[in-house]
């Protein structure tokens, strides 16, 4: 007999809801962003490893030194020191934000109920699902031009497609990102464990083939394409921003992950171990491969996909070609589709299921890169770059999310002290269906952000979008919620 309200039971700090009819009948609720089930925690510091060096060893990372060299004016030891110090900075609200969802099982955009309301959290969710939707269109991307040279390289009429062979290896990709999504966290989890040790090891290859035609004392001694004798501070903290922005999405909705982990310190430790030096070391490797791109093939090459398709050997290529197929494929799965996937289903849980929601984001995604596959079908001619977009996306959008990190840790550990109503989180009538403290701590930052854009006085304001957004968000927050009294705030009595 099915009860009528809701429990939670605590196992070893851990919490988790035996649902009533109080939550199963409730419009908020879905068995897809139910809160998981203590036996489905199964991720271990090791797993949660592999899911980071899974997501950072990919195409964008390897041309990040190229991006910070090249529009933000460092050189080349100071965008790698950007990049290492950023991934280390993204740490701490990585960690945080995912304190939650290990504890209480629940997904992103739930958690995001407490400090947005329970209708008020699509915002928020709609902005980091869009984002997602395009760094997937842009995965897809170089996941299908991998395909297409992996096909190429096996056939000589499959070759002679062009862009045609491309955007038929976009769809095949595309495809390809969404089966493995309906598969369930148990595929992911399995493919990004198989694709870590496998990534690495490209890594390290591609370092033996490069290394012998690049001198690193020449390349670091290169100097950086700034005004002569202009000061370093503000080049470096504009590009430290965008290194930040890279990751500022998985630091909102990484409790989309969380939730399966058997416990924080198995959280903790896997993304300490797994992030900041793949990071750096992939991005080295970039910067390393560009260099010597000139030498290996002929021509300068910034992205790993085309440069070994410049090799003349069709084992080779095709044996590359797979790998970065792998490491595309494991980056986009966990990093682009799973967020926006529970992102939508918040929307209407009863009416938008996982299927609904990936297809989608699928869709989306497809959509934002309408441009770019018009062109190489040469029905559209542009000088937009995909690199361009992209460089430019990295820091605008971590102005933009900098509030929410800071809101939500601001909420979970000094408004709620880590303590939620976790049946409450997917009914109506605990926590507000508008919290407007989150939306004024959200949207201040925001407006500042926007107008500093037309000041060069404030121009610092964006330059260092994410950390000013998010201080000022979680400044903000607690103030408003302070002064509106626990009740207004949405603050409840303390559950467990």
């Amino acid at each position: 007999m099915q009860t009528t309200h809701s429990r939670v039971i605590e196992q070893h700090g851990l919490m988790e809801l035996e649902t009533g009819s109080d939550v199963l009948d409730s419009p908020r609720y879905n068995h897809d962003i139910a809160p998981t089930k203590v036996r489905e925690r199964t991720w271990n510091k090791w797993h949660i490893t592999a899911l980071w060096v899974g997501m950072s060893i990919c195409v964008p990372t390897y041309t990040l030194g190229g991006v910070l060299t090249a529009y933000f004016g460092l050189s080349v030891g100071e965008a790698l020191v950007a990049i290492l110090l950023a991934n280390i900075v993204v740490l701490v609200p990585l960690t945080l934000n995912a304190f939650p969802g290990t504890k209480y099982g629940i997904p992103f955009p739930v958690l995001l109920r407490s400090s947005f309301g329970i209708i008020g959290s699509n915002v928020p969710c709609l902005i980091r699902a869009l984002v997602a939707c395009g760094w997937f269109g842009i995965q897809t991307m170089f996941g299908g031009l991998a395909i297409h040279l992996f096909l190429g390289s096996l056939s000589a009429d499959w070759k002679s497609l062009g862009g045609t062979g491309e955007v038929i290896g976009f769809m095949m990709f595309w495809a390809l990102n969404l089966w493995i999504v309906l598969r369930g966290a148990e595929s992911i989890k399995w493919l990004e464990t198989l694709s870590a040790p496998l990534l690495v090891l490209v890594g390290a290859g591609l370092l033996v083939w490069a290394l012998p035609n690049v001198s690193i004392s020449e390349l670091m001694a290169q100097p950086p394409k700034r005004p002569e004798g202009a000061s370093v501070t503000g080049y470096f903290f504009a590009g430290l921003t965008a290194m930040v922005g890279f990751w500022a999405t998985l630091s909102l909705n990484i409790p989309d992950f969380s939730r399966y982990a058997k416990s924080q310190k198995d959280q903790i430790l896997g993304q300490i171990i797994g992030l900041p030096l793949t990071m750096f070391l992939f991005a080295a490797l970039g910067v390393i491969m560009t260099a010597a791109s000139a030498s290996l093939v002929g021509e300068t090459v910034s992205d790993p996909v085309t440069l070994i398709g410049h090799i003349q050997s069709p084992v080779w290529v095709a044996l590359a070609m797979a790998l970065i197929i792998i490491a595309t494929l494991s980056t986009n799965t966990a990093a682009n589709i799973v967020s926006p996937t529970n992102d939508f289903q918040n929307i209407a849980p009863k009416r938008i299921g996982r299927t609904k929601a990936v297809l989608l984001t699928g869709v989306v995604g497809l959509a934002l890169m309408a441009h770019e596959l018009l062109k190489k079908l040469g029905w559209l001619v542009s000088d937009v770059s995909l690199e361009t977009l992209y460089s430019n996306w990295l820091l605008g959008y971590s102005s933009l999310l900098g509030p929410i990190a800071g809101i939500m840790v601001v909420d979970y550990f000094l408004i709620k002290k880590q303590r939620l109503d976790l049946a409450g989180l997917y009914r109506d009538d605990i926590y507000p269906a508008w919290n407007m403290a989150g939306f004024i701590a959200f949207g201040v930052p925001v407006v500042l952000t926007l107008l500093s854009l037309g000041s060069p006085v404030f121009s610092w304001f964006y330059d260092f979008g994410w950390f000013t957004g998010s201080a000022l968000g979680g400044l903000l927050y607690f103030g408003v919620c302070s002064l509106r009294g626990a009740r207004a705030s949405g603050q409840v009595k303390p559950f467990v």
